[in-house]
Order: structure tokens, then C-alpha cells, then sequence
């Protein structure tokens, strides 16, 4: 009896090791930005964006995912269905590097050692950090303060994805991030006597920026364990 517990007890540790499957690969899509400067349309990439992405599937319903995107912020006051913000007439463009890192949740079983195709609906959310320039608007000059600054954030994304092969999986994905900051767009520059003089928009709400787009991934890992008695 207590070798059959042993054997028991190693399998489903050996199960819980090697049924663990990983994926790595890219995200290629766009981005936006809703703030104090250009249009508030959620959903409307304007700037093209690329990336990589890793997760560690630990069950057929949820993976611990990382990624790295880069892409340009940028946002003008003349797309704005705001009448104010046309007359104001500002505009941004700025390099930005996101870091996330967070869990991935199936709505539906995806077992990726399944020999038919898959499909499922997914929810990501964790936390992101966003390297950005600073700047604020002189006029309707934007100045550079030649300084960047790191901006946590919220992550949260909606999919698609389906395998296309035992090996290739495809996904479709929405995210929004909701950052703890208001100042990406340089509506609310470091105070100092001069720049606080430049400050606008609405200071109640904080920035969001949106990732639009497609992941393909490779997955690789050892399948499960399975015992007979």
C-alpha cells in the first residue's frame, strides 16, 4: 500500500512538471493613445506596434505571461471630436517601451496536447510599465525636458486565440492600460515656477493607452505523466 502511494505521489508530481507547456513569439498591431491631447476613441491604432510575448501554461485554464512592446504614442488635437481641442491644436508623437507581466485566464479548456483544434476566448491582466519621454507644450511647441520616466499601469485584454497547429497558436487580442499617471501626454509637466504655468486637461483622470493587435506563438514542453494501476 505504501508503495503504491509513493508511485501515486510521484506521478502526479511528475503530471504537474511535465504537463507545463510554454509559449514564446511575437504581437504585431497598433496602438493609441486617450488623454488630454487628440481624439478619446478607444479603440482606434494610429501608430503601429511590435513586441514579443512568453507564457507558462499551468493548466488548461490560466498561464503567467510576459511582454516587451514598443511603439510611438502619438495623438493631435485635430482628430479630436472635441471643437476646444481642434482650436488648441496640439499634437505628440513619443517612443515608448512597455514591460507586462501578469496572468492569462481561458474562458474554455485549452489543452495544448490535444490533437483536434482549439479555441477560446481569454482575459490578461497584471501590472505594465511604460519608459516614456517627458515634455510638456509651450504655446503649441512641444518642449523636451531630454528625461523619460517609468509609469505603472493596469493591464487589461480581451482575445481570441485558436491553434493552428499542434504547434502554432494565433490570437487576436484588444488591451487597454489604465496608468497611474496624467502626464504622458505633457499636460502636467514636473511643477516648477515656469511649468506649472504650462498645465491643462482634466487632472481628475489619469492617461490610458490601447494595444491593438495579433500574437503567434510556438509552444513547446513535455507531455503529461500518466500511470496504470
Amino acid at each position: 500500500m505504501k508503495l503504491i502511494l509513493i508511485n501515486i505521489c510521484i506521478c502526479f508530481i511528475s503530471a504537474l512538471s511535465f504537463s507545463q507547456i510554454y509559449e514564446i513569439g511575437g504581437f504585431i498591431g497598433g496602438s493609441n493613445f486617450i488623454g488630454d491631447v487628440g481624439s478619446t476613441t478607444y479603440i482606434n491604432p494610429n501608430e503601429p506596434a511590435f513586441g514579443g510575448v512568453i507564457k507558462w501554461n499551468r493548466s488548461q485554464r490560466h498561464a503567467f505571461r510576459a511582454s516587451l512592446i514598443y511603439t510611438k504614442l502619438s495623438a493631435n488635437d485635430v482628430e479630436s471630436s472635441d471643437p476646444r481641442r481642434k482650436l488648441r491644436g496640439y499634437s505628440f508623437s513619443a517612443g515608448a517601451l512597455e514591460a507586462s507581466l501578469g496572468i492569462e485566464f481561458n474562458f474554455l479548456d485549452f489543452d495544448l496536447h490535444s490533437a483536434v483544434p482549439l479555441t477560446t476566448p481569454y482575459l490578461y491582466t497584471g501590472i505594465s510599465i511604460l519608459n516614456h519621454p517627458n515634455f510638456y507644450f509651450s504655446s503649441t511647441d512641444l518642449v523636451s525636458e531630454q528625461t523619460k520616466s517609468n509609469t505603472f499601469g493596469i493591464p487589461i485584454t480581451l482575445g481570441v486565440k485558436t491553434t493552428l497547429t499542434p504547434h502554432i497558436i494565433i490570437a487576436i487580442e484588444v488591451g487597454a492600460r489604465y496608468s497611474f499617471s496624467d502626464s504622458i501626454d505633457g499636460n502636467d509637466p514636473e511643477p516648477d515656477n515656469l511649468k506649472k504655468r504650462m498645465r491643462f486637461g482634466n487632472f481628475n483622470n489619469t492617461d490610458w493607452y490601447m494595444f491593438s493587435g495579433f500574437t503567434l506563438t510556438y509552444t513547446f514542453g513535455r507531455k503529461p505523466c500518466y500511470c496504470d494501476f
